[in-house]
């Protein structure tokens, strides 16, 4: 997490869900045009594992699952909480996501199962991850 979506950012979280996710050959990203992801370095992960989808400048609607999961978080925790700190919104955060939004919502772009249902995860996995550089 960030004030700013830079290169480092977006490198280290496609590289920590592809080491915790595993995903099948031929897995897509899918971006915006922000530099952040047409960034060389980026484009070097993506090229190992990742096709690259690029959404045309001023559509907000080839994002629409993206939108949907901020207005998910928007509404399900961050508007019902105050943090004192960016380390306890970072802890808030990360449960959300993977304690309760990947794990138990289901969700409708996803045949109504959780997305952890159709591709089991492990914990320790996802706990051993350290990004490169605090980010909140």
């Amino acid at each position: 997490m960030s004030d700013e979506q830079k290169t480092p950012l977006v490198a280290d979280a496609l590289t920590m869900a592809l080491r915790h996710r595993r995903p099948a050959p031929g897995i897509i990203h899918h971006s915006d045009q922000g530099t952040q992801y047409t960034f060389r370095d980026f484009a070097k992960i993506c090229r190992r594992q990742v096709r690259r989808s690029v959404g045309p400048a001023g559509d907000c609607y080839d994002n629409a699952v993206t939108e949907s999961f901020f207005a998910t978080l928007e509404c399900e925790l961050l508007a019902r909480t105050s943090f004192a700190t960016h380390d306890e919104a970072r802890a808030a955060i990360f449960d959300f996501i993977e304690g309760f939004y990947n794990r138990q919502r289901r969700h409708s772009t996803n045949g109504y199962l959780s997305p952890t249902s159709t591709k089991p995860v492990s914990t320790s996995t996802i706990k051993s991850h350290k990004l490169s550089k605090p980010y909140l």
